[in-house]
């Protein structure tokens, strides 16, 4: 079996950042979306740099047989990770009372039983190369979140999974590491509903993220906050009181635009 680096959600944005350092570090890639041809637009960007084109599977993550379609598919092409890089997800703004429930559950079955699923799936591959996980949390995911309450929920899931995965699997030579990106400039916004410009002091770009990630995961660090405003901030929800928090997070949120419904990403 050919070991390679699996990126979901590569498509565009933090993912395709990932797919580029990866591949300028020499890491055979399998890249993962729904959209088949902007993967092969990323593949395209990375082939013209002299490095291996990646390979691309369309597959969606959320489903229930997704998770089991893209092992299988792997499997067929004699593949087997090495290291995982779990960054599909989508956020949608708004109350959740008032948000689809159907797309609210889906955002779970993404954002949290997928990358559940593709942690655990492929730890006997892992092992063997002696490789790991990243998984792509949020700062969102030390705050409660009203305005985006799944979304931040499913954020602060990532952290803590990954964080007790880092420990008990390092002891067997994988490395797990969780990300915590502040906000991002990628299509995540026009997804989330999310319309304000982002806060300039937290924002970083998706090249920056995923080069800090990839140097914490190779030297086998649990968490990565990106950025010292981030860090600073992700520290806030232990210094204050947690209903103020909770009130200054529902302050900035009611400031927003309502929620739209998620665009294929």
């Amino acid at each position: 079996m050919q070991p390679i680096t699996l990126i979901t959600g590569a498509s565009s944005g933090i993912g395709a950042a990932f797919a580029r350092v990866f591949a300028a570090h020499g890491h055979d890639l399998v890249l993962v979306a729904r959209r088949e041809s902007a993967l092969s637009a990323v593949a395209e960007d990375i082939a013209a740099t002299g490095r291996p084109r990646p390979q691309v599977l369309a597959a969606d993550l959320a489903a229930p047989e997704g998770a089991d379609r893209l092992a299988a598919a792997l499997a067929a092409h004699g593949l087997e990770p090495a290291v995982v890089v779990n960054n599909a997800g989508f956020g949608l703004r708004g109350a959740a009372a008032d948000l689809d429930r159907a797309e609210q559950l889906a955002m779970i079955d993404l954002n949290v039983r997928a990358l559940t699923d593709l942690s655990l799936r492929f730890i006997p591959g892992l092992k063997r190369h002696r490789g790991g996980i990243i998984n792509v949390a949020s700062l969102a995911g030390f705050f409660p979140g009203p305005g985006m309450a799944v979304y931040f929920a499913s954020k602060a899931y990532v952290l803590s999974f990954s964080e007790a995965l880092h420990r008990e699997l390092k002891p067997q030579g994988v490395r797990v590491t969780v990300v915590c990106p502040g906000p991002v400039p990628t299509e995540f916004q026009a997804r989330a509903g999310i319309s304000e410009a982002l806060p300039p002091v937290l924002t970083l770009s998706s090249e920056r993220v995923a080069r800090q990630a990839y140097e914490g995961f190779m030297s086998g660090r649990r968490l990565i906050v990106p950025g010292l405003s981030n860090k600073v901030a992700c520290v806030l929800p232990r210094l204050l009181p947690r209903a103020l928090v909770v009130r200054l997070l529902d302050a900035y949120q009611m400031k927003a635009a309502a929620a739209v419904p998620r665009t294929d990403g």
